[in-house]
């Protein structure tokens, strides 16, 4: 008799786990440019020194990020209220949701909720 319950426990414990949620809005995500362009930044600033090491950075993030949102090479960023009404940001590659839509949150992905 306690095999379908170990069975029923090794089958709920191996499933992802996932959590209903609320879209609150879409923001673009540069976060490749921003580090693509923050390391090579720093590289080439580095060539003036510790300072410049630092500015190059800061110059290259902000500029990075800037050159990937106006490329169009940005990726979809969601805002999304869970269940315990913290407010947290996930990306979803190839996956596009509205404000509005209920979505679950499987590890660091949304999913259409089912």
């Amino acid at each position: 008799m306690s095999i379908p319950r170990i069975t029923l426990c090794l089958a709920l414990l191996s499933s992802p786990i996932a959590f209903a949620a609320e879209v609150l809005s879409e923001t673009p995500d540069t976060t490749v440019g921003k580090a693509t362009g923050g390391m090579t930044g720093m590289m080439l600033g580095a060539l003036g020194g510790p300072a410049g090491a630092v500015a190059g950075a800061a110059v290259g993030y902000f500029g990075g990020g800037f050159v990937q949102e106006s490329t169009g090479l940005s990726e979809p960023a969601y805002l999304v209220k869970t269940e315990d009404g913290s407010v947290q940001r996930f990306r979803s590659p190839g996956k596009y949701f509205k404000p509005g839509d209920q979505v679950e949150v499987r590890g660091i992905r949304i999913e259409a909720a089912k």
